[in-house]
């Protein structure tokens, strides 16, 4: 396959991804977005886990509602997991790194709250773990999945699963959909 193939090829399955959510998971982005909105409007916090390039969108979105997204707002109470080495590394060694997102919802996360966890396969242990320990803490918990939705979307409260099979396109669409999600909390707190 020649460079031009793979350029083509590419570009061919992200649109087919994408063509996918627009077709199929319109009103789960919609859901998604309303719980959302309503933990911030409440004074709760969002959290987001998720491991390597997961782990990066649960950075770029947590700071896309901190920081800004379409124009100057007032910042809104998001976390990314992934971004305490100390703790993610304490955890990992002292315990397992199957818990160093469980334990920093059990330790910051309160009633009301909202917990997403972002997986490719949905058989992530340690976002799996997460959304276990934050719906014992009646946190709401999301799922941004992959593939066939694994064993995440059994435990989350709401699920959406980009159903292809190659990472880089479900990441692709996962932060399409956390864009989405991004504007979707702007207009229904009125921010924008």
């Amino acid at each position: 396959m020649n460079s031009n193939e793979i350029i083509e090829r590419s570009i061919s399955e992200h649109l087919t991804a994408i063509k996918l959510v627009q077709g199929t998971l319109l009103e789960s982005i919609d859901r998604i977005g309303v719980a959302l909105s309503r933990t911030l409007a409440s004074g709760g916090s969002v959290y987001w886990c998720g491991n390597g390039g997961s782990a990066a969108d649960s950075q770029h979105l947590a700071a896309e509602l901190v920081g800004r997204f379409n124009k100057d707002r007032r910042p809104l109470r998001s976390v990314a997991l992934t971004t305490d080495t100390s703790v993610l590394t304490c955890v990992a060694n002292d315990f397992s790194y199957d818990d160093i997102f469980s334990r920093q919802i059990e330790a910051l996360g309160r009633k009301g709250d909202a917990l997403i966890g972002i997986s490719t396969s949905g058989e992530s242990v340690n976002v799996l773990n997460a959304l276990k320990v934050a719906k014992s803490l009646d946190i709401n918990t999301i799922a941004l999945l992959g593939k066939t939705g694994g064993a995440c979307q059994g435990v989350a409260d709401l699920s959406l699963v980009i159903p292809v099979h190659d990472t880089a396109r479900i990441q692709e669409a996962h932060i399409l959909v956390g864009h989405i999600l991004c504007e979707l909390i702007e207009k229904e707190l009125g921010l924008v």
